[in-house]
């Protein structure tokens, strides 16, 4: 997800802060000429033009951006005039406007298109940028303009959305640090530096070990149960090779007949950071220490508390009460999964236990005899390209009213990256729009979405907005072909970038997605809801080489197996949330010595362990959201959305489904409100009502 610096220095506690860097920004002086960083790109919306722009360009860009940023900074603390909104507010609003311009695009290279000088540039502006954001943060003589301010604010006749920006400020001011002692000040600034270094180091490692991790196969025959295609797309000179997608189960996992070949990559999946050269168990290990630290240091009982303070769930003990209510049925039902799968093993005339490489291979088997339903049999109907405008961009349409036009005349950072223009329903130009859709080693695991330019009517701004997934990318002149867990993810993604198109904000700060993250997860995944509608599924779902519409026996054989194998879903995800949580609930003073007993120690605290063959979405040695991005303490976010997700679709059902009218209202109502409201108030006045968990049970056939 989209975040700006700022927001994730105080939100997440992901540090990419800041430094001194008078005398470095003077000796890179000779290196901003001709940086087109520098300047505003004049390409369409402003968005980078990456024919232009070079490695070696960003670090003395990032350099001078926190130097002119410093400077702002300095000329509002030195103002002898009583503070203002103006002078105070706005003004620590408009100070980074070029380091957001760098650092947007680099943070989409480092994501999608690393290097190794990428990768060396990331790790030496680490400390820098900490250092820059604490110098600010932890500015005493900037808190107290803001806190004179904030104390007086119902005085000052501020505009609504003014007046949240400068609530959002000095909250957040206060959960950096901002009230502590000088001595404190500085132990935290060594913290966060720390913390920006090691989260680093740990994006780095697992990039590399998810390299190093793949499967090369030298004999064809072990790969029966893949398609032709499938099997060309894994053609690597004279070898086939198996790349690892981020999660602990991968998805040729499925299809693969040969059982030691499946043990084999389950394997490498599970161990790929785990005892190699690419080891993270002493990363992750110092980094859930150095957060309770920190949490002890702000006045918390642990990092889980700090870090939940501007959420919808407010406290660690909401989020392990909603996990309470769902680990004894979900783990119910996978029990009763594996049981049903162990069957099929038998009636397969095979005789061992299931293990977790077996599930999803037997799960499959159970899913085609219930449902009679084979994932080859869909895939030939769910094309990218197909999918993508004719099922993603049409539910928008017909929700929203917008349009999209691709455009082939702008400079991506790959050539694999599509680029649409949205128009308003009134053709008015709404932004730009770039899907990066296909894995490749220089590209970390997962789907998300970001900006490349925000929307502000401060800066005058419309957003462009990527979305990167890892599908499997097709070999030369073949189709790209989706499973449908894979159209699910193109939804999803898309449902964030609605959220970032809608943005209606005059400040950047308070635009679009920047909102809590067990918020921001909610357009996303309500926007999945469109993918089995029918209007939308026969307008997409047709077949690449016949054009033929899906049938309705195959769209019911969809719908039928939609809670299917739930039970070991859901189990699978709250296992890594719940991990996540205890890792960032440990207190200060206890010391781990030993990652995997700790991981193993906390899924038995919980009672997630007791069906074996289920094992976590994300083990802690690769799980990327808590240990590199945005999302520690706050994973768990996924599931309290997925409960306004379904409460959300519930009324869209009950009031007449997908309409123009109904697009409308909740664009108005949600979509566009950014975080200039109250977000419980905000989706309280859309519903009418509290939301309820009943929709939720229902959908994943837990009631």
């Amino acid at each position: 997800m989209k975040k700006n610096p700022l927001f994730l220095i105080l939100i997440t506690g992901l540090s990419v802060s800041a430094c001194n860097n008078q005398s470095a920004g003077t000796n890179a002086s000779a290196d901003l000429q001709n940086n087109p960083l520098m300047e505003e790109s004049t390409l369409p919306y402003s968005t980078p033009d990456f024919s232009k722009i070079k490695d070696e360009h960003f670090k003395p860009a990032f350099i001078e951006a926190m130097r002119q940023q410093t400077e702002a900074i300095n000329e509002i603390t030195s103002n002898s005039e009583e503070p203002t909104f103006d002078n105070t507010v706005l003004a620590i609003e408009k100070s980074g406007v070029l380091l957001e311009r760098v650092s947007n695009p680099f943070y989409a290279l480092t994501g999608a298109n690393t290097n190794d000088e990428l990768e060396e540039i990331q790790e030496f502006l680490a400390p820098k940028l900490s250092a820059h954001y604490d110098a600010i943060y932890l500015n005493d003589t900037l808190f107290q303009r803001l806190k004179t301010l904030y104390t007086k604010r119902s005085e000052l006749g501020l505009d609504q959305e003014s007046l949240k920006l400068l609530e959002n400020y000095y909250e957040d001011f206060e959960i950096a640090g901002a009230n502590l002692s000088a001595s404190d000040k500085e132990k935290l600034k060594e913290i966060n530096a720390k913390e920006a270094t090691l989260t680093t180091k740990f994006n780095q490692t697992l990039l590399a070990a998810n390299n190093a991790g793949a499967i090369i196969i030298k004999d064809k025959a072990e790969l029966a149960g893949l398609s032709e295609s499938e099997i060309s797309a894994l053609k690597d000179s004279s070898n086939w090779k198996i790349t690892l997608q981020n999660t602990t189960q991968q998805p040729l996992l499925q299809s693969l007949e040969n059982r030691d070949l499946r043990e084999k990559l389950f394997k490498a999946s599970w161990n790929r950071a785990d005892g190699s050269k690419n080891d993270t168990r002493a990363t992750i290990i110092e980094l859930a220490e150095l957060r309770a630290q920190k949490a002890k240091l702000l006045g918390f009982s642990n990092y889980a508390e700090w870090s939940l303070q501007k959420t919808m769930a407010k406290t660690p003990a909401h989020v392990m009460n909603l996990f309470d209510g769902l680990i004894p049925a979900a783990t119910a039902k996978a029990r009763n999964e594996s049981t049903v799968i162990q069957a099929m093993i038998k009636q397969s005339g095979e005789d061992f236990d299931l293990e977790p490489w077996d599930w999803n291979f037997y799960a499959e088997k159970v899913r085609k005899a219930k449902f009679d339903l084979d994932e080859n049999q869909i895939k030939p109907y769910f094309e990218l390209k197909t999918v993508l405008e004719k099922g993603v961009f049409f539910a928008a349409e017909k929700l929203y009213g917008i349009t999209f036009k691709q455009r082939t005349d702008i400079p991506t950072y790959h050539d694999d990256v599509l680029v649409y223009e949205v128009f308003e329903e009134n053709g008015e130009p709404l932004g730009l729009f770039y899907g990066d859709f296909f894995a490749r080693e220089s590209k970390r695991g997962g789907a998300w979405m970001s900006n490349l330019v925000t929307q502000s009517k401060l800066f005058n701004k419309k957003p462009v907005i990527y979305n990167v997934c890892n599908f499997t990318k097709p070999s030369e002149g073949e189709p790209a072909l989706l499973t449908y867990d894979d159209v699910v993810t193109m939804f999803h993604e898309f449902g964030h970038a609605l959220h970032g198109f809608f943005a209606d904000q005059m400040y950047p700060s308070l635009s679009g997605t920047s909102v809590a993250r067990d918020f921001v997860e909610f357009p996303s995944q309500f926007n999945e809801n469109w993918a089995l509608y029918p209007d939308v599924l026969k307008n997409y779902a047709k077949h690449y080489k016949t054009g033929e519409q899906i049938s309705q026996t195959l769209i019911d054989k969809i719908e039928n197996a939609g809670t299917f194998n739930q039970g070991y879903a859901l189990t699978e995800y709250l296992a890594a949330a719940d991990l996540d949580m205890q890792w960032h609930m440990i207190p200060a003073d206890l010391k781990i010595t030993d990652a995997n007993q700790f991981e193993k120690d906390a899924l038995h605290k919980t009672k997630l362990d007791v069906v074996h063959a289920v094992s976590p979405r994300y083990r802690s040695t690769y799980f990327s959201h808590i240990f590199g991005s945005g999302y520690s303490a706050g994973y768990y976010s996924y599931l309290w959305t997925e409960m306004l997700d379904h409460d959300a679709y519930n009324w869209f059902e009950n009031n007449g489904g997908l309409t123009r009218e109904n697009g409308q209202r909740f664009r108005d109502m949600v979509l566009s409100r950014g975080n200039t409201l109250d977000l419980e108030e905000m989706y309280k006045t859309w519903r009418g009502s509290e939301p309820k968990i009943e929709p939720l049970l229902k959908a994943r056939g837990l009631n």
